[in-house]
């Protein structure tokens, strides 16, 4: 049992460090490359438990140190989080959203901790850095505009507009959330696919329809949005806070929107082409759908829509 572990270990650890280097070194397949990187400790920890897959990681993480730089650190800590955590959660039998939600700790935690290292150790000021990013998108649209002659009228708006773009990097935390969920998932289901090819399984996400968020993240909302309604400072701790809680919550809660349009075209035997057309329309007109499909999600979770329709 021991010498299969050490060999797992070693060959999965070779695999992690040839992927981590076509992420770093190879242009255009490294944008692929990246969302594999988790998929060794997910693996592993899955095949052996997460007590065996701690010394792997450590070894996989020590050794990206030196095949790669000390700048693919961060990125080889947070998949290792990210892996272990998704691993665990399957060797546990956990469902699959369950492991999805753990698989989104670890990589908040590798985040957080990527976040700090570019700060302390890299000199990366990640907010000048997005102000940057924003100042010159506004002045690019400043230019193009004074090319047609049309500055002068929106001269106001253009202000407004840097102003809100400005603000947007007190909703980090909530793009970290964000990339979290979406790493968690991406990772989760190319290891389905693999280990389903190399150990013979069949995990799988169960169909979309049936995701089913707890209430908890419905009074996590609400509390979040009635802070925002008290007469606080734009630069309060406390309101930056409760707008990036809400704004987590509130995608959340529109993913469950979008699983009872997918479960309510199920139940009525509708076309699978109408709750997909509905997410690309709101896509591509958010300030108009996003808000419906919210509140579609809260009434399903709050008061069991799906669960009367069924019994109706």
């Amino acid at each position: 049992m021991n010498s299969k572990r050490i060999t797992d270990g070693v060959r999965l650890t070779a695999v992690f460090i040839v992927i981590l280097l076509v992420s770093l070194f190879v242009p255009i397949i490294n944008i692929v490359a990246v969302f594999g990187l988790a998929v060794p400790f997910v693996i592993y920890s899955a095949r052996h438990g997460w007590k065996a897959a701690v010394p792997m990681a450590i070894a996989s993480v020590v050794l990206a140190f030196f095949v790669a730089t000390f700048v693919s650190f961060p990125l080889a800590l947070l998949m290792a989080l990210g892996g272990l955590m998704i691993g665990q959660a399957i060797h546990a039998n956990l469902s699959p959203y369950e492991t999805w939600a753990r698989g989104t700790v670890g990589f908040i935690i590798g985040l957080v901790f990527a976040f700090v290292f570019t700060q302390l150790v890299l000199h990366v000021n990640w907010m000048d850095e997005m102000e940057q990013m924003m100042r010159e998108y506004t002045q690019m649209t400043k230019d193009l505009m004074a090319q047609f002659g049309t500055l002068d009228q929106a001269d106001e708006q253009l202000a407004l507009m840097e102003e809100e773009l400005l603000r947007m990097t007190d909703f980090l935390p909530a793009g970290l959330a964000f990339a979290a969920i979406l790493l968690a998932f991406i990772s989760q289901w190319i290891s389905y696919k693999v280990m389903n090819r190399l150990d013979d399984q069949t995990l799988r996400f169960p169909p979309f329809r049936t995701m089913k968020m707890p209430v908890s993240i419905v009074w996590i909302y609400f509390f979040a949005l009635i802070v925002t309604f008290f007469d606080l400072d734009s630069d309060s701790l406390l309101l930056i806070a409760s707008e990036n809680v809400r704004m987590v919550a509130g995608m959340l809660m529109m993913i469950q929107g979008f699983s009872f349009i997918f479960f309510f075209s199920h139940h009525k035997k509708m076309s699978k082409a109408l709750p997909i057309a509905s997410v690309v329309v709101t896509l591509f007109l958010p300030f108009i759908f996003i808000f419906p499909v919210r509140i579609l999600g809260i009434v399903d979770i709050g008061f069991g829509l799906r669960e009367r329709l069924e019994k109706g």
